[in-house]
């Protein structure tokens, strides 16, 4: 299995309001971006959104670190999930997003590893940056139309 490094970060210009996410995938040397965004959403779902979407971009099964500022994100991957499952995700935020994510993570071995926000960490700071841009982009667009 390929070993691949998913940095990932979400925004959100309100909570909710306009929103983004920009996600890196590593492998070796090389290096994909993926980004994108919501028009009204909040910051925990841009934080999984980026997530979902790298590994959506995958076209094999891979051994993958996911590295995120986001406690909501790395917890609910390495202690929460097994538990949201036998509970049906009752009572659970985003149900929908974390349905998505087991689907799209079940072929791929997966860890989570959290890191400090806006700490210096040169992946995470350009990851919350494409996710900022994502986010002003639907902010514009909204103050555009009204």
């Amino acid at each position: 299995m390929k070993k691949i490094t998913l940095f990932s970060d979400g925004s959100a210009l309100g909570n909710p309001g306009p929103g983004g996410y920009g996600a890196i995938l590593r492998y070796g040397e090389v290096e994909k971006v993926i980004r994108g965004g919501e028009a009204h959403t909040t910051n925990n779902r841009m934080e999984l959104l980026g997530v979902i979407e790298g590994l959506k971009a995958l076209k094999e099964p891979c051994d993958v670190t996911i590295i995120s500022d986001s406690s909501y994100v790395i917890k609910g991957i390495n202690e929460w999930l097994q538990g949201w499952i036998k509970r049906n995700f009752a009572k659970v935020k985003n149900p929908d997003l974390w349905l998505e994510y087991l689907e799209v993570s079940t072929p791929h071995r997966i860890y989570g590893e959290w890191v400090r926000g806006h700490n210096g960490h040169p992946e995470n700071e350009r990851c919350d940056q494409i996710a900022r841009e994502e986010a002003e982009k639907f902010k514009q667009g909204l103050n555009n139309n009204g």
